[in-house]
């Protein structure tokens, strides 16, 4: 299967490319996702080393500001069992 190339959207001041750079390995979940298209496509699309355009947006400029590879394949997004209002 051929390698897919994926835009993922974060605004810098709840996750952002530093907070990354900063984090355990510098890997994270991508938590929060509350469109289905959009949990439907991390849990059935996604795959190992796919490539992800780190994106930004509500900045000045708003543009990509890092790429990532994928390290692990989909998984339940434990903070959907309990959504805050």
């Amino acid at each position: 299967m051929a390698k897919k190339y994926w835009l993922f959207k974060s605004e810098p001041d709840c996750f952002s490319i530093d907070d990354l750079a900063k984090a355990l390995n510098q890997t994270t979940s991508w938590e929060g996702v509350r469109n289905y298209r959009a949990r439907n496509i991390l849990r059935d699309e996604v795959k190992l080393g796919d490539e992800v355009f780190f994106h930004n947006s509500n900045t000045a400029p708003i543009g990509i500001v890092g790429w990532c590879v994928v390290v692990r394949y989909g998984y339940p997004d434990i903070s959907a069992l309990n959504p805050v209002s």
